[in-house]
């Protein structure tokens, strides 16, 4: 395999070849540095073993440094307060003025320990502890005249601060190995016998360390070592000639620059392969998850579809069975409303005619009472006639008889029959009379028959007209129910359009049904409207109209109808 671009980043540790031999204190074993090579061998915490004479020193040096310090501002508060009172401070300010000098220095280095502690060191803090270091050594030094008219005694009085100084750059010094020393940052130092006996190669040495971040003098040596074998033994191999090495055989030498070891330069080609079939790998897995979440994604949209075509469908077949519920609802109404106006329309036909009939009857009772009495006269009248004939008959023989008997001899005889004869006379007078009264009564039968006949007339007009006027009322109650209808078609298309409710139609219709009844709601205020509708509309009708069987239900239906009107609702 051909290497044309170097990685940035180190490959694992790989031992191809045998370890050298260990030179100058370097370990057996190879670098086993699994990431990059800058900084990324980590070493073990160094932990001292604290003995008794660490523990002395320690000691000594806290005490000795804390006397040092404590004596070199005393000294140098007396000799800066003195100098503070020649340069015109007051002798209020004057003892104020080492104070403020020499805390600064302390606050200083304080602080930059304790940044130093917490790993975020800021140079500046400790360039101004050193600045007024040196100001206060000038201050001490220059308080005894000219320094260079007696430079040990102006020495002897700058000494002290640079002590103190010496000493809190120890303690700094101490302080940044042991954070560097625990974090295994560490930095090992080149001997000064190496600079001295290799000047030209440990430069390169140096910079190949400090580049590749190697923090270990001994592992340098080690990879160094390493290299150096493996070029010889390349070149033992190809007989001396690298041109015939391959490139993937030349990699030691051309990664050696950028900090790779042997082992990781001559094991790039396989970890390279690996990372480009893992990113292959990757690559394919990344296809595939990206088509499993489209095939997911479409099947989700697929199923939120459905599910929102379900939840549509669902709601067009509740409007559809609310409106159908309405509807049919409003034609039963309807269909009732016509039957209760057809069994209204055969009640109001079937009393007028039967009071027609009954009338008829009367009539004809009538009529036959006074056929019978007029048959009755006739026949007394036909009697009375014929007892009258008889009487004449009989009378006109005893004239006969009389004349006959007076021609003969006028004898008492002939005056007790002329007697007769009067008396006879005087029952026919009296028979004429009652046949005169009996075709009187037969003429005022005729009269009263003829004045029935006429009632009947009469009543059979009303008839006819009783029915004409009940033909027009059914006619108008037909218009009205149509009217009706149609209304209540066009407040349940209204109903549907606004997807009311079916306590909102029920409201409605029993509004509906007080306008129809008659009630008048202009100039009302709500409680008029409120009382009229219930004088109108019975809770029993509201029930019978909108099915029903609580009375409170229904009730409420009404106060409710009785507020929609007050509002002002009118179907259209």
């Amino acid at each position: 395999m051909t290497i044309t671009e170097v990685p940035r980043k180190a490959a694992p540790d790989t031992p191809v070849s045998r370890t050298p031999t260990a030179v100058s204190d370097a370990p057996e074993r190879f670098s086993g540095a699994t990431g990059g090579v800058s900084g990324t061998q980590k070493r073990n915490p160094i932990k001292p073993k604290r003995d008794r004479l660490m523990t002395a020193l320690s000691l000594a040096a806290a005490i000795g440094g804390t006397l040092v310090g404590v004596i070199g501002f005393a000294m140098s508060y007396s000799t800066l307060a003195t100098v503070a009172l020649s340069w015109g401070f007051s002798e209020r300010l004057a003892p104020w003025f080492p104070v403020g000098v020499d805390a600064s220095i302390i606050a200083f280095l304080a602080l930059d320990l304790y940044l130093i502690r917490k790993s975020t060191p800021w140079p500046l803090l400790r360039m101004a502890a050193h600045v007024m270091t040196g100001a206060t050594i000038w201050f001490n030094a220059s308080s005894q005249g000219e320094i260079a008219a007696d430079p040990v005694k102006a020495a002897s009085h700058g000494v002290m601060p640079v002590l103190f100084v010496i000493g809190v750059e120890a303690a700094r010094r101490l302080i940044i190995q042991k954070a560097r020393l625990e974090a295994g940052t560490a930095t090992d130092r080149i001997p000064l016998h190496r600079f001295i006996l290799s000047p030209l190669a440990t430069p390169k040495f140096y910079r190949r360390m400090r580049l590749n971040g190697v923090t270990s003098y001994p592992e340098m040596i080690r990879r160094q070592q390493e290299l150096i074998a493996y070029e010889q033994w390349l070149k033992r191999k190809h007989k001396g000639d690298l041109s015939k090495a391959s490139e993937d055989e030349r990699l030691p030498m051309k990664m050696a620059a950028y900090g790779y070891t042997v082992a990781q330069a001559l094991a790039l080609p396989e970890q390279q392969e690996r990372e480009a079939e893992a990113r292959a790998e990757e690559a394919e897995r990344r296809r595939l998850d990206a088509a499993t979440r489209r095939e997911l994604e479409l099947k989700q949209a697929e199923a939120d579809r459905l599910e929102a075509d379900g939840r549509l469908e669902a709601v067009r077949a509740r409007v559809e069975g609310d409106t159908g519920q309405a509807r049919a609802h409003a034609r039963a109404q309807v269909s009732a409303a016509e039957r209760a106006a057809e069994r209204e329309t055969a009640a109001l036909e079937t009393a007028i005619i039967a009071e027609a009939r009954a009338r008829e009857a009367e009539a004809e009772r009538v009529e036959a009472r006074e056929r019978e009495a007029k048959a009755a006269a006739d026949v007394r009248a036909a009697e009375l006639e014929r007892q009258a004939a008889e009487k004449r008959r009989l009378a006109a023989e005893a004239d006969r008889v009389a004349v006959a008997e007076a021609q003969a001899i006028e004898t008492a005889e002939i005056a007790e029959a002329r007697q007769r004869a009067a008396e006879a006379d005087r029952v026919a007078a009296e028979t004429e009379r009652a046949a005169a009264e009996a075709r009187r009564h037969a003429a005022e039968a005729d009269r009263l028959a003829a004045q029935e006949a006429e009632r009947r007339a009469v009543a059979a007009a009303d008839v006819q007209a009783a029915r004409k006027r009940e033909a027009e009322t059914e006619a108008a109650a037909a218009e009205t129910r149509l009217a009706a209808a149609e209304v209540e078609r066009r407040a349940v298309e209204i109903e549907d359009a606004a997807k009311l409710t079916p306590r909102e139609r029920a409201v409605r219709k029993v509004a509906r049904m007080a306008l129809s009844a008659g009630l008048v709601t202009v100039g009302l205020g709500p409680h008029e409207i409120q009382r009229e509708l219930c004088r109108v509309i019975s809770i029993a009708d509201v029930q019978r109209e909108l099915a029903v069987s609580s009375t409170d239900t229904a009730s409420k239906y009404r106060q409710e109808a009785a507020e929609l009107l007050a509002q002002g609702y009118r179907p259209k």
